[in-house]
């Protein structure tokens, strides 16, 4: 069964080989999408090569519709998207996938369906797919080579489906076991110690600079995302320095 919640069908539309099929199922099931439709691929259906390639998302492949036309395929979809790299000369709304992909979030959300195209291997959607479709999405790829494989399309776009769903972390800290932060405390502990210490060997020199290098040394550990192990192994790191010069 597919999984519950609005999400977009990608239809590939006579994709030539089992293997690109298998590819672009397990590129949508990277990013939470499994409603795929396919349209008359060329060496029939159902695909070993297919199902091999698709790896864990073989599930995918077996509850795929497949059809022998297009419009069959487009079936109750209310707003259609073409995958395409070049221009057809026709006037339509182009998106860069991420903009196609917030639109397509919108409109499910409205309660209508959607559906993105993504075309043959060989030469992509041709133009009477291309004039089912409401809007256009284009990859901004290199203009002297802007050929995209099947799987890599669907991934990309795939991506910026899984974007529009908030479930992206453009950054995170992985904090290693024990890795929890240095607390002001800490860090202050920690400069205490290596500015008594670099003041015992005579660091800050002359005098009169004195000041200003011990602010730069404190303004040196507060831009340093320190841990508490961290903090730890300087402290022993400088105890051990000091103890090989006092033996």
């Amino acid at each position: 069964m597919p999984t519950p919640g609005k999400q977009p069908v990608f239809v590939l539309v006579r994709p030539q080989m089992g293997e690109n099929i298998g590819a672009a199922a397990r590129a949508m099931w990277n990013f939470g999408l499994d409603r795929m439709r396919i349209v008359a691929p060329r060496d029939g259906w159902p695909s070993e090569k297919a199902v091999a390639m698709a790896s864990g998302a073989g599930r995918l492949l077996d509850e795929a519709e497949v059809t022998d036309t297009l419009p069959e395929a487009l079936g109750e979809a209310t707003f259609v998207f073409a995958t395409t790299a070049r221009a057809r000369g026709m006037t339509k709304p182009v998106y860069s996938p991420e903009g196609a992909m917030k639109l397509a979030a919108e409109k499910l959300a409205a309660g209508e369906q959607v559906a993105v195209m993504f075309g043959p291997e060989r030469a992509g959607l041709e133009n009477e797919d291309v004039a089912r479709a409401n809007a256009v999405i284009t990859v901004p790829v290199n203009p002297e080579f802007p050929s995209l494989n099947l799987a890599q399309c669907v991934l990309l776009t795939g991506y910026e489906w899984r974007r529009q769903q908030g479930e992206i972390d453009h950054m995170r800290m992985e904090i290693a076991r024990g890795g929890d932060a240095a607390s002001a405390q800490d860090v202050e502990a920690l400069a205490g110690h290596f500015e008594g210490r670099l003041e015992e060997a005579g660091f800050f020199y002359p005098p009169e600079k004195a000041p200003g290098m011990k602010i730069n040394l404190r303004n040196l550990w507060s831009r340093m995302p320190l841990t508490r192990a961290d903090v730890q192994m300087l402290h022993g790191a400088l105890r051990q320095l000091l103890r090989g010069r006092e033996s």
